[in-house]
């Protein structure tokens, strides 16, 4: 396999071995707390695509696009709902999370992880209730701008969150409880949706007003929660940082974990302006890979097209009413199986086995959706039941690849990589990225879909290939290693170690990693960084 593998954390040398600790109830009820931070991704994303495509929302605020469905319901039909407000009512939420994760970022670095996350809750409680009660579009834009900042807040916190108090043994699990609770929050949704547009005329308002549910219980369950240790050590805060670590460890023997803590920081304080620092050459690999590569190709991948709109590609594709959100359920169940796998197999398995595996298999089935669109769609008649089965068949395959590589591996790769004077700085871009290329899909979508019908599938399929040869060249394997030593791994790495050892701070960063460690390791890991030069 190409592209630097450095296995199971074999090559890394540190005091990682030196790491005592055993799964206590409080780090238990942390990630559960902290994991649901991830329900209000999930929900908004399930709600928002399934009330897009109930009639009476439609009638209330998009007349015409309701009259342009109706006009052509039992037909196929790529355009039925290409309209560049109703794209918006789904997309003003990503810019506003993609803007208000700046403000975010402050915030988690100065007032910690904990803070964000409930700042987020109450913003997304008040964009759930404002948009319960929309009267008109403006509200309706409104209440997307609130759950957006309440997105930008949650997404920040909570991946950093959930990477910080694990053990580095199993931080790839407990990173996608996110990814877990964001689609358990999509099938739920899904369910909801269901039966809420049974409900004339107003069931529509009782999908968007649930979100007020999530919000209220992460804000609750949040003032229970412990600070993350290396977020009050970053704060200065080092006696109750130690008290946390022992009390989520579930033993007083930390002095290791504490000590890299302790140091990481010290290095972190002495970096000046942490965004122009991302810039710099040591930091080059994980500017490229985990704030600007992974962030964007989660989205390009066509995932999120296919969840905002899956109810409306199924009616599209010439599926009824009820059977398109009953199928949305389907692929929202799928997501939850995919994530279930990968909290199974992640710290196994690897990352980069699960993006290569997965990238086969969703190139595969985009491949086999824009055959059979290419062959049998667009000519204003209903598809048959053989390849409407065959059709939600190979969406299912690509949504459960998708749920245990892309999804889950996009939050957890870029919140590993980046040294802790850059986390919150680097998962700002992250989300940001993400955002925007989440607004930037949402937006065009529908317009790409009318335009180059079949052939929006074979782009998807296009990226994915990039996608996947992106990861297989520049992507280093970091399963098993401490978040503290990932920044080894790239000084070993056959590309990366050129640009990030020309980098003079990365020589004394190097060096005074190299002193902390006991002799024995720091004797074998400058050999085996040497080895490759």
């Amino acid at each position: 396999m190409a592209g630097g593998f450095v296995g199971g954390g074999e090559a890394i040398a540190g005091r990682a071995e030196q790491y005592e600790g055993k799964i206590t109830g409080y780090f238990i009820l942390a990630c559960i707390v902290g994991s649901f931070g991830g329900s209000l991704f999930g929900y908004d994303l399930g709600v928002s695509s399934g009330v897009t495509a109930m009639d009476d929302f439609l009638i209330k605020f998009f007349p015409e696009v309701y009259a342009r469905k109706s006009a052509h319901l039992h037909e196929t039909d790529y355009c039925k709902y290409d309209n560049q407000v109703l794209t918006l009512f789904t997309s003003s939420l990503y810019f506003a999370g993609l803007v208000s994760t700046f403000a975010a970022s402050h915030l988690t670095r100065r007032r910690g992880r904990r803070a964000t996350i409930m700042v987020g809750a109450v913003s997304f409680f008040l964009g759930g209730a404002v948009n319960a009660a929309a009267a008109n579009v403006a509200m309706l834009i409104a209440g997307r701008l609130l759950l957006g900042v309440g997105i930008g807040f949650g997404n920040q916190a909570v991946p950093l969150y959930l990477s910080e108090i694990a053990p580095y043994n199993i931080r790839g699990a407990v990173n996608q409880l996110f990814q877990l609770t964001t689609c358990l929050g999509i099938l739920v949704a899904d369910v909801i949706n269901y039966f809420t547009d049974k409900i004339h005329p107003w069931g529509w308002r009782l999908s968007l007003g649930l979100a007020m549910g999530p919000a209220t219980a992460i804000f609750v369950g949040a003032l229970f929660l412990p600070e993350t240790p290396n977020s009050l050590v970053e704060m200065g805060r080092l006696e109750e940082a130690r008290r946390v670590l022992e009390k989520v460890r579930g033993t007083r023997k930390v002095d290791a974990e504490f000590e890299d803590l302790r140091e990481a920081s010290e290095a972190a304080r002495a970096v000046r302006g942490t965004f122009r620092s991302l810039l710099a050459a040591r930091n080059r690999p994980q500017l490229i890979i985990g704030a600007l590569g992974i962030p964007a190709f989660q989205q390009l991948s066509g995932m999120n097209s296919i969840l905002f709109y899956s109810p409306v590609i199924f009616q599209s594709l010439g599926f009824g009413n009820s059977a398109a959100l009953y199928s949305s359920i389907i692929t929202g169940s799928m997501l939850v199986v995919g994530a279930l796998v990968s909290m199974v197999v992640v710290d196994r398995l690897g990352r980069r086995f699960l993006f290569i595996e997965a990238g086969i298999q969703m190139i595969s089935s985009m491949v086999v959706v824009a055959v059979i669109l290419a062959l049998k769609f667009g000519h204003g008649e209903e598809l048959s039941k053989g390849v409407g089965t065959v059709l939600v068949v190979a969406i299912c395959l690509f949504v459960v690849a998708y749920g245990w590589s892309w999804g889950p591996l996009g939050w957890l790769v870029p919140s590993e990589l980046f040294p802790l004077e850059m986390r919150s700085a680097g998962q700002s871009v992250v989300v940001c990225v993400n955002l925007f290329w989440t607004a930037a899909v949402a937006q065009c979508f529908l317009a790409a879909m009318c335009h180059l019908r079949w052939g929006v599938f074979i782009l998807f399929a296009a990226l994915i290939v990039v996608m996947s040869i992106f990861v297989i060249l520049l992507l280093p394997e970091t399963k098993q290693v401490p978040i503290e030593e990932i920044w080894m791994l790239f000084d070993k790495h056959w590309y990366w170690k050129r640009i990030v050892r020309k980098d003079p701070k990365y020589q004394g960063h190097h060096h005074h990693q190299m002193a902390a460690m006991p002799a024995a390791a720091a004797a074998a890991a400058t050999k085996s960084g040497s080895s490759e030069v």
